[in-house]
């Protein structure tokens, strides 16, 4: 599948994508929070539905906004501008980000928190790996330089918390399963917004993955339907915050911004998630894990697209 250039020239506009692409990114990162309230129970309290339903309703719950949304969006289209429905790409965005968020799911069930996010960021390399060695696409060196960057913050920001535990290597494993679908997301996402607006991309990547969580959902889980107060609203806020939010601001970015680049800002979210950890569960931010976010920071600005370049 054919995919745009991993880089691009700056023009009007990326710097408001940029900062989509960063919002995105830190709705995204509060999603174990979440999943741990819906699918995992807290303070003794059982889980209120299981890790496949949770998924489902991440995505589903959203869907009637993510419509209104895409029909606001058509509305302020240009006339005649052409309409691509259900174009392969979002078709196979909807199915990998199904993947991603089963492999996730599982992940922050099976193994800690610190352990599901450092693999879960790992989705960049993927990105890199396929546009590089399998699309024969050039990157470039600020791209690999960036890259190494954020992986070494990533390592700093979570490794403290990681836990080298082989009763864990099964949700380890998922976590990196998440990566790998989670790149593929990224590429298919933004080819599919070279014919279609973010809303509509959005929206019928999340009717594809719904009907697919659905049916894992009815067929693996035992709680697939919220029975709490505490279930609903962990659901709403995942549906609202970390995928309408989350998935959304990320399809806007990826209109403008290169696959590549805009993955390695989604590093941003091991950084929220420590901010978050600080701020809900009173977890200490050590001085390495404030080199990790600043080592993060500078990856993202070295492999930023340049203006001067056809790429960067």
């Amino acid at each position: 599948m054919a995919v745009p250039s991993t880089t691009a020239r700056l023009e009007p506009g990326v710097a408001r994508a940029f900062a989509a692409l960063c919002l995105g990114a830190v709705a995204m990162g509060i999603s174990p929070i979440f999943v741990r309230f819906a699918s995992a129970g807290m303070d003794g309290v059982p889980a209120d539905v299981g890790p496949f339903a949770s998924a489902f309703w991440r995505v589903s719950l959203c869907l009637p906004l993510l419509y209104a949304w895409m029909r606001i969006e058509e509305r302020r289209a240009p006339a005649g501008a052409p309409k691509v429905r259900f174009s392969k790409a979002s078709v196979f965005g909807g199915i990998v980000f199904a993947g991603d968020l089963l492999f996730w799911h599982l992940a922050i069930l099976k193994t800690t928190v610190a352990n599901a996010t450092f693999f879960a960021t790992m989705a960049p390399l993927f990105v890199v790996l396929i546009v590089w060695l399998v699309l024969r696409q050039q990157v470039s060196r600020g791209t690999f330089m960036g890259l190494a960057l954020c992986l070494l913050g990533g390592a700093a920001l979570i490794g403290q918390s990681l836990q080298a535990d082989p009763a864990r290597i099964e949700g380890d494993l998922y976590g990196l399963a998440t990566a790998f679908f989670f790149g593929l997301y990224f590429l298919a996402a933004s080819r599919a917004r070279k014919t279609a607006g973010a809303a509509q991309v959005t929206f019928e990547a999340g009717l594809i993955t719904s009907a697919i969580l659905l049916v894992v959902a009815l067929l693996f889980d035992t709680r697939v339907v919220p029975r709490t107060a505490q279930g609903i609203a962990a659901l709403l806020a995942m549906s609202y915050v970390s995928h309408a939010g989350g998935q959304g601001l990320l399809a806007i970015a990826l209109g403008r911004l290169p696959a590549v680049f805009s993955s390695l800002v989604i590093f941003l979210e091991a950084i929220a998630a420590a901010v978050f950890g600080w701020a809900i569960l009173g977890e200490a931010l050590t001085p390495v894990q404030s080199l990790g976010g600043a080592l993060i920071l500078f990856g993202i600005w070295i492999a930023r697209p340049k203006a001067d370049t056809p790429g960067g």
